[in-house]
C-alpha cells in the first residue's frame, strides 16, 4: 500500500467512503452501536424475563450489577490485545464471540442461566475501547478528540435505541407467528447473529492503519519496532494521569450508564409518570448521543488548539464540574418540569464529559493508546458498577423500613411505600454522586503535560492543519 497517500485524515468528512479513515470510522461506529444495541438489548424486556424466569428483586439488581462488572475486565484486557494485535482482528474476534452469549440469552431457561449471560454479555461493552483506539490511529490531532467522541456517542446511541429497536424486532416475530411471550428470547437471538456478521463485514472492510494492516506490516518490513520504542504494560500502570482519566470516566460514562438504567423507575416513583411517559424521557436521554459527545470532543480540540494540551484538561476540569452541578440539582427537583429540564442538562454535560475524556486520551502515551483507553474506559465501568451498588444497599434499606413501618396496612399501601422509600433512597444516591463528580472535575486539574509534550503536540497540531501526517504506526 502507498504510504505516501494513505495518511491519517485531517477532516471528518463523513460521505468520502473512499478514504480509508472514514470508511474504519463508519465501521466501527455501526459495530460499536450493535455492541451496545445488544448489550442493553434486555432492558425493554425485563417485566417479561421476570415474569417468565420468576427473577426475584435481588436477581434483577444483580443482573444490572454482573452486565457492567464483566466489561470491566473485558475493557482491561483488550486494550492491551489491541496494541499488540491491531484493532481489526480484536473487534472480528470480539464480535463473533460475543454474539454467542448473546444468543445464548435468548435460550436460557433459569435465573442463574440468565445471571450468567448478562455477565459474558457485558464483554462486548469492551467494542469501546476498540473503536477509541481505531479512531485514534485514524485521525490527525487536529480532529481526533471529534472523531473519537462521535464515532463513541453514535456507538453509545445504541443503548437507547434499542428501546424503539427491540420492541419493533419483536413485535415483527410476533406478527410471523412467534408467541408473544417467547418474542424477548427471539428478538435476543436476531441482535446476537447481527453482531456476528457484522464481525465477518469488520474482517474484510476494515485495516488497523491508514498504512495497512500491522501483521502486512510487519511481513513487508514496513513496521519496524525497536525495544526503545516499546512499552510495558507496567509502565502504562504507573503513570497517575492514567489513573485520574480512570476516575473521570468512572465519574461520567459509569455514572451515566447508572442513571440510566435506574431512571425508569425513578421518573415514575418520583413524579407519578405512566411507564411510556417514563421511557421517552430516558430514551431522549440517551438520544443526545448523536450530538453531545461529539460536542465534548469538538471543544476539547478547541481548547487544545487554544492552550495546548493543558487546554484540554482544562476543558474537560469544567465540563465535568458542570455534569456533577446538574445532577445534585436535578435530585432535588419535585417538579417534572424542574426535572426534566436538569435531567437534559445533565445528559448534555455528561456525554460531553465523555467525550472531553477520550479527546485528552490519545495525548497520554502514543505507544500505548490501546492500553490507556482499555485502563480509561474501565474506569467507566468500576463507576457504574460503585454507583450501582451504592442505590441498591440505599434502596433496600429504605424499602425495609417501609414495609417495617406500614406491617398490616395491606399490600397495596405497603407497596406504595416501598416505592416512595424508593424513590427517596434513589433521589439521595444521586446527590452523593453529583458531589463526588463535583470533587473528580477538581482532581482532573492535577493531570499534567512536560513542556516537551506540549511542544511535540503543538508541532503535530500544526503539521495536521497544514498537511496530512503520515501514519506513524509505532504510535
Amino acid at each position: 500500500m502507498n504510504t505516501t497517500t494513505q495518511t491519517k485524515s485531517t477532516t471528518l468528512q463523513l460521505f468520502n467512503l473512499k478514504n480509508v479513515s472514514i470508511r474504519t470510522f463508519w465501521i466501527t461506529a455501526i459495530s460499536f452501536f450493535m455492541c451496545f444495541f445488544a448489550w442493553f438489548g434486555i432492558v425493554p424486556f425485563m417485566p417479561d424475563v421476570v415474569r417468565d424466569l420468576g427473577l426475584t428483586p435481588d436477581q434483577k439488581w444483580n443482573s444490572i450489577i454482573l452486565a457492567v462488572s464483566g466489561t470491566v475486565f473485558a475493557r482491561l484486557l483488550i486494550g492491551k490485545l489491541c496494541d499488540k494485535y491491531g484493532p481489526r482482528m480484536c473487534y472480528t474476534w470480539l464480535l463473533m464471540l460475543g454474539a454467542i452469549p448473546v444468543i445464548l440469552l435468548g435460550l436460557v431457561q433459569t435465573p442463574t442461566q440468565f445471571l450468567i449471560c448478562r455477565l459474558f454479555i457485558g464483554f462486548i461493552g469492551a467494542s469501546f475501547v476498540i473503536t477509541q483506539v481505531h479512531t485514534s490511529l485514524m485521525f490527525a490531532p487536529n480532529i481526533v478528540g471529534t472523531a473519537n467522541a462521535t464515532s463513541a456517542g453514535w456507538g453509545n446511541l445504541g443503548g437507547g435505541a434499542n428501546r424503539l429497536g427491540m420492541p419493533i424486532i419483536a413485535a415483527t416475530v410476533v406478527a410471523f407467528g412467534v408467541a408473544e411471550a417467547e418474542a424477548w428470547r427471539y428478538s435476543m437471538i436476531i441482535a446476537g447473529v447481527i453482531c456476528f456478521l457484522m464481525g465477518i463485514v469488520y474482517f474484510f472492510f476494515t485495516q488497523d492503519t491508514p498504512q495497512g494492516n500491522i501483521k502486512d506490516l510487519k511481513a513487508s518490513g514496513d513496521y519496524v519496532e525497536a525495544k526503545k520504542d516499546q512499552v510495558k504494560f507496567a509502565t502504562v500502570l504507573k503513570d497517575y494521569r492514567i489513573w485520574i482519566l480512570f476516575l473521570i470516566y468512572a465519574a461520567s460514562f459509569g455514572i451515566e450508564l447508572t442513571v440510566y438504567g435506574t431512571m425508569d423507575d425513578y421518573l415514575q416513583n418520583t413524579f407519578q409518570l405512566q411507564r411510556v411517559t417514563a421511557g421517552n424521557i430516558v430514551l431522549s436521554f440517551a438520544l443526545m448521543n448523536i450530538f453531545a459527545r461529539t460536542l465534548g470532543g469538538f471543544f476539547g480540540d478547541k481548547f487544545g488548539k487554544l492552550k495546548g494540551l493543558r487546554g484540554r484538561v482544562l476543558f474537560l476540569s469544567f465540563i465535568l464540574t458542570v455534569q456533577g452541578i446538574m445532577l445534585v440539582t436535578f435530585s432535588l427537583a419535585t417538579s417534572i418540569i424542574v426535572g426534566f429540564i436538569f435531567l437534559i442538562l445533565f445528559s448534555l454535560s455528561v456525554q460531553m464529559a465523555e467525550g472531553a475524556t477520550f479527546s485528552v486520551v490519545p495525548f497520554i502515551n502514543k505507544k500505548a493508546i490501546g492500553s490507556v483507553s482499555g485502563i480509561v474506559g474501565a474506569g467507566g465501568n468500576v463507576g457504574a458498577f460503585l454507583a450501582a451498588m451504592l442505590l441498591k444497599s440505599k434502596s433496600a434499606v429504605a424499602e425495609k423500613a417501609a414495609i417495617a413501618a406500614n406491617q398490616g396496612l395491606g399490600e397495596d399501601i405497603i407497596s406504595s411505600a416501598q416505592a416512595a422509600a424508593s424513590s427517596a433512597a434513589v433521589s439521595q444516591g444521586y446527590f452523593i454522586i453529583g458531589g463526588i463528580v463535583i470533587v473528580t472535575g477538581v482532581i482532573a486539574l492535577a493531570i499534567k503535560f512536560s513542556t516537551e509534550d506540549e511542544k511535540v503536540a503543538d508541532v503535530e497540531l500544526k503539521q495536521s492543519l497544514d498537511t496530512l501526517i503520515p501514519i506513524d504506526v509505532k504510535s
